[in-house]
C-alpha cells in the first residue's frame, strides 16, 4: 500500500533562507507542529541518521537519503512497518520569490489510512517555515 501527498507554497524568502532552517534540525520544532525534537548524528549530509520524536511521543529513526545544499533534501523515517519519505525542495522562481515543495510518500500496511495523519500538518508547517524564513531576510 502506498499513500502520496504534495503541497507547495511561494515565499519572498530566498532558497538560502529556507535552507538555513531545513538544515538546522534543532529548529524543526519551531516550524513543524508534528515535531517535538530531533537528534542528528553528524552533519546534515547524505547518509546521516538520527532520531525524531513526533507529537504524541512517537519516536522514529530517520536517515537523510538525498541532500542537495540550498535546493533539496529527502529524509526517510521508519515507524514500525511504515516507511515515510519526505522530499523537501526549494527553488527560485520569477520576481525574486521562491517555491517550497514537500512531497510525502508513505509505504506499508495501513499507509492509506495513516498517510493523512502523517501529512495533516504539512500546510501549517510550510506556512510557519516560510514565515520564519521571511523574517530572516
Amino acid at each position: 500500500m502506498t499513500f502520496e501527498y504534495e503541497h507547495s507554497v511561494t515565499t519572498t524568502a530566498s532558497p538560502a533562507e529556507v535552507w538555513a532552517l531545513w538544515s538546522d534540525v534543532g529548529s524543526w520544532h519551531r516550524w513543524d507542529p508534528a515535531v517535538e525534537r530531533v537528534a542528528l548524528e553528524g552533519h546534515f549530509a547524505e547518509g546521516a541518521a538520527g532520531t525524531i520524536c513526533l507529537s504524541g511521543g512517537v519516536e522514529a529513526s530517520f536517515m537523510l537519503e538525498i541532500v542537495e545544499p540550498q535546493a533539496r533534501y529527502l529524509d526517510r523515517l521508519t515507524i514500525g512497518d511504515l516507511v515515510v519519505r519526505v522530499d523537501h525542495q526549494v527553488s527560485a522562481v520569477d520576481d525574486g520569490r521562491s517555491e517550497v515543495l514537500v512531497r510525502t510518500t508513505v509505504e506499508g500496511n495501513g499507509a492509506v489510512d495513516l498517510g493523512p495523519m502523517v501529512t495533516g500538518d504539512t500546510s501549517k508547517a510550510l506556512e510557519a517555515l516560510v514565515g520564519l524564513a521571511e523574517k530572516r531576510s
